[in-house]
């Protein structure tokens, strides 16, 4: 969920060439081309080859959009582009890939957008530090320079809201943005941050090059809990309200195609997985396709099996919020999510769902 990651493999745009449609350009709602025809849908993820997002594209690597009767056409924010949760804002593209938090944020400015399938019930992100640097918790960010993907991004959000659960003002350090993969990367071997927020595969970038360890686990939704206080709901599918009242035997559809992506995913293996994406996605400058598989081995208890949104994490979420200062008001959690379309979809496959799902106070 960070707005403007840096893609990490310098081919994904052929990839992208190749399985999906840029959706940067003109009003979209989803077309239908006449009766009985396919939907198409379009998707934009905060950053496709990043394993936090993998979901949406190892659902089109499966198959899975196609069978359950839906054409999504995936797209990926470039770096200093207009963010996923903002292209769907605008109505640029139908769905957004992106962090739950935003529908919180969205509604805050008086704009109806929710969440209508959960993938991760943790942000999949670790800080990580230099050795030089000192920082074994938050408690340590005093007089530091901590790198986010991008000022106001999601990444910058949990920042601020850890320090604030150890009592460091934001005053007390300061936060700039490195993007993502190389950028992030760089920014920690030449000594402009002392600790960067990133995910995989740029966690194992990291550690393989020895620039940086782990100094806070938000990766998995145990080491969310045990940061946070409970579960993190990140990686999600985003649309306008109006848009999902208007298209609800699509949006059906979607959801279908994604909560069959996550029992595959909880199902299989870190290398069965590895093998149906996109070859540029698990190999590339970065990483090696073993490191890919270690780094999603590790972290892949972020996923959640069902698609529902777990109890606690709609609180967890505005409270992270309201710390930091981006939600002053009050806000209706009913109206950010629904966990009908995940449920319904797990009664069609007969999936035994194991998530705790929220009711509609979150």
């Amino acid at each position: 969920m960070s707005r403007r990651p840096v893609a990490v493999a310098a081919s994904v745009l052929t990839v992208l060439a190749l399985g999906a449609t840029s959706a940067c350009s003109g009003n979209s709602s989803a077309s239908t081309g006449g009766s009985g025809s396919t939907p198409t849908v379009k998707l934009m993820a905060g950053g496709l080859d990043k394993q936090i997002y993998l979901p949406y594209q190892l659902a089109q690597q499966l198959g899975f959009y196609k069978k359950y009767g839906v054409n999504v056409q995936l797209s990926t924010e470039q770096d200093g582009g207009v963010g996923a949760e903002e292209a769907m804002a605008s109505g640029q593209v139908d769905m957004a890939g992106a962090w739950y938090n935003h529908t919180i944020e969205f509604q805050a400015k008086g704009k109806a957008v929710e969440d209508v399938v959960q993938l991760s019930g943790a942000p999949g992100e670790r800080e990580m530090c230099t050795a030089k640097s000192g920082v074994h918790s938050a408690a340590d960010f005093k007089g530091k320079t901590l790198g986010v993907t991008d000022l106001g991004s999601g990444t910058d959000t949990l920042t601020q809201f850890l320090a604030a659960k150890q009592g460091v003002k934001t005053s007390q350090f300061h936060r700039i943005g490195v993007g993502a993969g190389s950028t992030a990367i760089a920014a920690l071997q030449n000594g402009k941050v002392d600790c960067v927020m990133t995910t995989q595969p740029t966690v194992a970038a990291i550690q393989k090059k020895g620039v940086g360890a782990s100094a806070i686990d938000l990766a998995t939704t145990s080491g969310a809990t045990a940061a946070m206080g409970g579960a993190y709901p990140a990686a999600s599918v985003l649309a306008r309200t109006d848009w999902v009242s208007g298209h609800k035997d699509t949006v059906q559809k979607v959801v279908d195609a994604l909560v069959a992506t996550m029992h595959w995913i909880n199902t299989h293996s870190a290398a069965d997985i590895a093998n149906k994406l996109p070859a540029s996605f698990v190999s590339n400058q970065l990483v090696t396709k073993a490191d890919y598989i270690a780094a999603l081995n590790e972290d892949k208890g972020q996923f959640l099996p069902d698609g529902l949104m777990p109890a606690g994490g709609p609180k967890t979420s505005l409270a992270t919020e309201k710390l930091v200062g981006n939600v002053k008001g009050s806000v209706d959690l009913s109206k950010t999510f629904t966990n009908d379309f995940a449920v319904q979809a797990n009664k069609t496959e007969g999936f035994k769902t194991t998530t705790t799902p929220a009711g509609p106070n979150g």
